[in-house]
């Protein structure tokens, strides 16, 4: 009696690969999932602080809130974002200008956002780290 060509893949090979992907697949996700957030431990900033104008120039403050709308001026790389911020008065808007080197972000509007600030001569708040919510 004459033996079959065997050509399939092996049941071995299979199960081998799929152990991988799958331990690939679970060990990257253990590595990124612990990134910290690093403005979880900051100061949320105080809405009715921006609007008395108390001094705030220099320190770094933690914002959340929504982006209602996005700002572009002419051929500067910098854009400025409106975040509508749920405060115990109701709802406030604050400009936050978002640097060249975060703009690589993508920023959408109507999502939630907790942006990392320092306040800069003037009273703006300009980003210095984005983690969307």
């Amino acid at each position: 009696m004459a033996r079959r060509a065997s050509s399939g893949i092996k049941p071995g090979l299979l199960i081998g690969i799929a152990v991988f992907v799958a331990a690939a697949f679970f060990g990257g996700k253990a590595l990124l999932g612990k990134r910290k957030d690093d403005a979880s431990n900051m100061t949320t900033i105080s809405m009715s602080d921006v609007m008395d104008g108390v001094s705030l120039r220099d320190n770094e403050y933690v914002v959340e809130g929504t982006v209602d709308e996005k700002f572009y001026h002419g051929d500067n790389p910098n854009q400025v974002v409106s975040l509508k911020i749920n405060d115990r008065t109701g709802d406030q808007f604050l400009g936050v200008e978002i640097p060249a080197n975060l703009t690589k972000v993508n920023i959408e509007r109507s999502q939630r956002y907790r942006i990392k600030v320092r306040i800069r001569e003037a009273g703006i708040p300009v980003a210095t780290g984005i983690n969307p919510l």
